[in-house]
């Protein structure tokens, strides 16, 4: 009962840590189940409800796994202790609750493990993907004592961009910055665009 009571409060104290919340709530319906202050039916559905919602939040919440494995363990409890009865063939059997954790296990943390694989590639898009990108130029920019400002094609599409030294139509140029919604490029040497 403390450490559900204990969990709780350190939740409350620090929102959005999850772990302290998920094992205290727990703990707190085991605690009442072990001073016979709820009748075991109602604390077995209670944690099979808490263990669903915990699963159902995993979904929503970026808790990296902790709200699912608390959901696992509730829900397990809970089938457990779901049906007070020594009567032969009338409880759960405990070979379906494990066979329905770990399956529900196996589909979090692979769910979990490909979010993880999928935040370590590479940024595709955004200002980030467009520093050294490559463009072609769609109008001639005179040469300047300031920077001159023409339009270009940059991954595919119309950018305003801003250079020191003239450009010609249809010349190919790197993107080498960005100020606001307006490119600064330079010419890209012939070397270069062959590579690319």
């Amino acid at each position: 009962m403390m450490i559900g009571i204990y969990g709780l409060i350190f939740e409350f104290s620090n929102p959005g840590f999850v772990l302290p919340g998920v094992v205290g709530a727990i703990c707190l319906l085991v605690g009442l189940f072990a001073l016979q202050l709820l009748p075991i039916n109602y604390t077995g559905l209670a944690l099979i409800l808490l263990g669903l919602a915990l699963l159902l939040a995993e979904a929503f919440l970026p808790s990296f796994g902790t709200l699912g494995i608390g959901g696992i363990v509730a829900f397990s409890i809970g089938a457990l202790l779901l049906i007070d009865t020594d009567v032969p063939g009338l409880g759960i059997p405990v070979a379906l609750v494990a066979t329905l954790a770990a399956t529900t296990a196996l589909f979090i943390f692979g769910v979990s493990g490909l979010a993880l694989k999928a935040r370590r590639r590479p940024v595709v898009s955004g200002k980030e993907a467009l520093a050294a990108s490559v463009g072609v130029m769609l109008d001639d920019m005179p040469p300047g004592d300031t920077a001159t400002e023409g339009w270009a094609s940059v991954q595919g599409e119309q950018w305003r961009v801003r250079s020191t030294v003239a450009l010609g139509r249809g010349m190919p140029v790197r993107v080498i910055g960005r100020d606001g919604l307006t490119l600064i490029v330079e010419p890209l040497d012939d070397s270069q665009g062959e590579q690319r």
